[in-house]
């Protein structure tokens, strides 16, 4: 569902679009940026606007973090330029009279693109496969816990005594389901509304958890996708009083969040699928085994863009349908790398290490980059792993905590090839920030267990 910049200036025209939002994505996935008047966005907006450029070197809670190389206090903090990019326009049903356009980031002086800007390091990549002829397809699964509390009673109660929205494990309930249509239901069609084609939502596999899956499509694409996914569910959900949470581990009892990436390979004008190959074992093509082989090969350096909080490693967890291995298997939902689909048009490797919380463009770029060594080296796919993952004896682990991730992407010399050292090194100061400022805080878990008894 295409929206054209000539149809949001008669929408402008006639009233019917009166607020343009102009985002762009920053570290952490998010939508950063301004509300226009539509009028003056048609007007002039629509070419290029700003930002401070710390919106790209701040944590979670927006702190001006110290010690990166891209910007401080000591240079200022100046200026991003703000680059609409037109193709991305979109309605946006739930908000009245809005429309909405995604932005590169853009060097203030110069106008080249910020090299650790999250759109930026997906493109980059993406332009690599064009140049080997190759166009990459990827669709992200979400799920998501959904609270009867509103976002100001969950922070207000410090997030404490929240109600989900289910008593029991919905995974594919109907009836359960059904007492959630109204906030789901809402996420379906104004997704569709903003020209997200969707699929279909599902219960998931705990109390209170939801799925969203959207039709596949080309990387940038399905990143741009994804992150207007995560902030329209919020913002619908907080219409209806509700709250929702991508954290990839809300609770130590109840499963964890995935983001599953499904991958394929396709020829550079989008026609003929690239991955089978009907005399393959498992239909799979000599290209599509030097891809996942360099997945594997390269696996726990990607992880951080996979898993990029503390948090994110609470939900490896064997038998929770989180993987805990970086091995591959056909259909097989304890491995983390899936072979699933059959035939020319179906058949595609699934990452299931990403949880909810993943930035899209950054791991969707983290695996194109890893595949692409594994073709340019001809690397060798190991066999498939058969049975329970979670009991395998010496084989690939995902790191364990954010510590080993983060000295595994800093010693990365393909991601730095691939990337830039300073693009590297900018999200490895992220990872170290992330880090430290955990392990100097005292949790509930450490009062609660030590206060009488210690």
């Amino acid at each position: 569902m295409s929206y054209s910049f000539e149809e949001l200036k008669e929408d402008v025209a006639a009233g019917r679009i009166d607020t343009v939002l102009a985002c762009q994505v920053d570290m952490q996935g998010r939508l950063m940026g301004k509300r226009f008047h539509a009028e003056y966005f048609v007007e002039s907006a629509w070419k290029e606007t700003h930002s401070c450029n710390y919106l790209l070197a701040t944590d979670m809670e927006m702190e001006t973090v110290p010690g990166y190389k891209a910007t401080s206090w000591e240079k200022g903090y100046g200026d991003y330029t703000m680059k609409p990019d037109l193709s991305t326009l979109r309605r946006i049903p739930w908000l009245e009279g809005t429309a909405l356009v995604l932005c590169d980031m853009l060097d203030h002086d110069t106008h080249a693109e910020v090299p650790h800007s999250p759109r930026a390091i997906l493109k980059k990549q993406v332009a690599r496969l064009e140049a080997m002829g190759f166009k990459a397809y990827m669709a992200s699964e979400l799920e998501f816990f959904l609270f009867d509390q509103s976002y100001d009673d969950a922070r207000l109660s410090g997030y404490r005594d929240l109600q989900l929205a289910s008593g029991y494990n919905e995974d594919y309930h109907i009836f359960q389901t059904t007492k959630e249509e109204d906030v789901m239901r809402a996420i379906r069609n104004g997704l569709q509304g903003a020209g997200i084609p969707v699929e279909n939502s599902k219960g998931e596999a705990s109390a209170g958890q939801e799925e969203i899956n959207v039709r596949y499509a080309d990387a940038l694409t399905m990143a741009d996708r994804h992150a207007i996914i995560k902030n329209g569910c919020k913002e619908i959900a907080w219409q209806r009083g509700k709250a929702i949470t991508f954290l990839a581990k809300w609770n130590y009892s109840a499963a964890g969040s995935s983001s599953h990436i499904h991958q394929s390979l396709w020829s550079k004008d989008g026609e003929t699928p690239l991955f089978f190959d009907k005399n393959g074992q498992y239909g799979m093509s000599e290209l599509m085994r030097h891809y996942v082989a360099g997945q594997l090969a390269h696996a726990s350096e990607v992880t951080y863009f996979l898993a990029p909080y503390i948090n994110s490693y609470k939900r490896f967890m064997a038998g929770t349908f989180a993987p805990t291995k970086a091995i591959w298997s056909k259909d097989n939902r304890t491995a983390g790398y899936r072979l699933c689909g059959e035939g020319s048009k179906a058949i595609r490797i699934e990452c299931r290490v990403g949880g909810s919380d993943l930035n899209p463009y950054l791991a969707f770029a983290a695996l194109i980059a890893a595949g692409i060594a594994g073709i340019e080296n001809k690397m060798e796919l190991e066999a498939p792993f058969v049975g329970d993952a979670y009991q395998g004896k010496e084989v690939r682990e995902i790191p364990h905590t954010l510590r080993e991730a983060s000295e595994a992407l800093s010693g990365s010399k393909m991601l730095r090839a691939a990337f830039g050292e300073e693009v590297v090194d900018h999200y490895v100061h992220a990872a170290e920030w992330e880090q430290q400022e955990y392990d100097r805080r005292v949790t509930d878990w450490e009062v609660a267990r030590g206060f009488e008894r210690a």
